[in-house]
C-alpha cells in the first residue's frame, strides 16, 4: 500500500469515528488552573501533599530525573525497594513489586499466572488492562457476565483439572461498584483456581486503614490471592504493584518482560509515593468524607431525574443518552471549569456512554456542590 493510501485509510477510520461521536481530544491543563477536578483520580488530594511533594524533591535532588535503566540493570534504587516493603506491609502480602505504570502490572501480573492449559476467566466489566493481559497471555479466556459469581463457577466446572485464573477488578472503574470478591475467592478455591484482583480504585479508598477492598474481604496474604493496583489513583502518583506469595513476586522478576524490559519508575515518584502510603495509612476521615460526597452526589443528581449508578468507593457514573450527547455534556462542564470524565463506546463494556465522576478530598465541599450543580445544568 502506498504511503498516500494508508494516510487517506486513516482519515476514513477518523471521519466512521466522528459520525459515531467517538473522537478523541487532547485537552492540556496548566499547572494551578481553576477548574474543579471530578475528572483526575486523586481521590486522597495527595498529588500535591506538602509532603509528598518533598519526598518526592529530595528523591529527584539525589538521584536525578530518572531511574537510568530497567529494575534488573540500575534501576532499582533504595527508594523503589523501601516503597515496595511499605506496600507488601500495607496490603497484606508477602512481597510486592513495583512496575512503571498499572497498566504495565496487569500485563505482567496476568502474563505471569498462565502455565500450560492455563483457563482464564474474567468479568466483562474488567479494565482494559486485564483483557489486553488474557489476550497477550495466549490462554483460552472466558468472559462472565459482570458480578456473576454463579458463571464463574460453571465456567470453572466446565474445565476440570485445568490450572485456572480468575481475574476480577474489586472496584469496577466505569460504574464503580464492587466485585463480590469473598464469593469469587471460595469459588476459585473450591475449583483450585486462583484469584488476580486490580484494587487499582480501592487501595487508599476502602478498607482497614485503606488497605483496599482485598484487605476489607478479609482475603489479604491468601496464598492463592495476587493483587494488582496502580499508585497513580488515591497515592496521587504514578506506578503500578503486584503484591502476592514471595514465590509469586520472584517469578515476576525472573521471567515478566513488562518488568524485565522497561526502564524502572523514576525514583523521585517511588519516593513520592512512599510518602503518599505514609499519609493515606492514616486517614480514615478522608475515606469518610469520600462516602459522604459519594452520597450527596447520587442524592442530588437523582434528584434531577439522571440515571445514577450506585458507588461502592468513589466513583459515581452518570448515564448519558449517547456517545456525541456525553461527549457534549462534559465539554459543557468544561466551559463552566468542571472537568469530568466521558466514558464512550469502546472504552465502557457496553453500548452505554456516561459521564464519570471521581470524587477527590483536594476538592472543597463548596467546589464540590457548586460542580454538582453544573453538571445538573448542562444535561442534555
Amino acid at each position: 500500500m502506498a504511503v498516500a493510501d494508508w494516510l487517506a485509510a486513516l482519515d476514513r477510520r477518523a471521519a466512521l469515528r466522528a459520525k459515531a461521536g467517538l473522537t478523541r481530544r487532547l485537552h492540556p491543563r496548566a499547572a494551578g488552573d481553576d477548574v474543579v477536578d471530578l475528572a483526575g483520580n486523586d481521590y486522597l488530594g495527595l498529588a500535591t501533599h506538602p509532603e509528598v511533594v518533598a519526598a518526592a524533591a529530595r528523591a529527584l535532588s539525589a538521584y536525578g530525573l530518572g531511574a537510568t535503566g530497567s529494575r534488573l540493570v540500575r534501576g532499582s534504587t533504595d527508594a523503589h525497594h523501601a516503597l515496595e516493603d511499605a506496600l507488601a506491609g500495607w496490603l497484606g502480602t508477602d512481597r510486592a513489586l513495583v512496575f512503571s505504570s498499572g497498566y504495565l502490572a496487569n500485563v505482567g501480573a496476568v502474563r505471569a499466572l498462565v502455565r500450560p492449559r492455563t483457563l482464564l476467566v474474567s468479568d466483562a466489566h474488567n479494565h482494559a488492562s486485564l483483557i489486553d493481559g488474557c489476550r497477550v497471555s495466549g490462554a483460552e479466556t472466558v468472559v462472565t457476565p459482570h458480578a456473576d459469581v454463579t458463571a464463574v463457577a460453571a465456567a470453572l466446572a466446565a474445565a476440570p483439572g485445568r490450572p485456572a485464573v480468575v481475574v476480577t477488578e474489586s472496584v469496577f472503574s466505569v460504574d464503580g461498584d464492587l466485585a463480590p470478591l469473598a464469593r469469587l475467592h471460595a469459588t476459585a478455591r473450591e475449583h483450585g483456581a486462583l484469584l488476580l484482583v486490580d484494587d487499582a480504585h480501592a487501595l487508599g479508598v476502602t478498607g482497614p486503614a485503606g488497605a483496599g477492598a482485598v484487605a476489607a474481604a478479609g482475603l489479604a496474604g491468601e496464598p492463592d490471592v495476587v493483587l494488582t493496583a496502580t499508585l497513580s489513583k488515591a497515592l496521587g502518583g504514578a506506578g503500578g504493584v503486584v503484591a502476592g506469595p514471595a514465590e509469586f513476586v520472584r517469578h515476576l522478576v525472573e521471567t515478566a518482560r513488562t518488568f524485565i524490559y522497561d526502564t524502572a519508575l523514576p525514583p523521585a515518584v517511588a519516593a513520592g509515593v512512599h510518602a503518599a502510603v505514609g499519609l493515606a495509612r492514616t486517614r480514615d476521615d478522608l475515606r469518610a468524607d469520600l462516602s459522604r460526597r459519594a452520597a450527596l452526589a447520587v442524592r442530588r443528581l437523582r434528584a434531577a431525574g439522571l440515571d445514577v449508578s450506585t458507588p461502592d468507593a468513589a466513583v459515581v457514573s452518570v448515564t448519558a443518552p449517547g456517545p456525541e450527547a456525553a461527549t457534549g455534556w462534559a465539554a459543557a462542564c468544561r466551559d463552566r471549569a468542571v472537568a469530568v470524565g466521558c466514558f464512550r463506546p469502546p472504552s465502557t463494556p457496553d453500548s452505554r456512554s456516561r459521564l464519570r465522576l471521581t470524587i477527590s478530598a483536594g476538592v472543597s465541599q463548596a467546589e464540590f456542590e457548586r460542580a454538582l450543580e453544573v453538571i445538573v445544568e448542562c444535561a442534555p
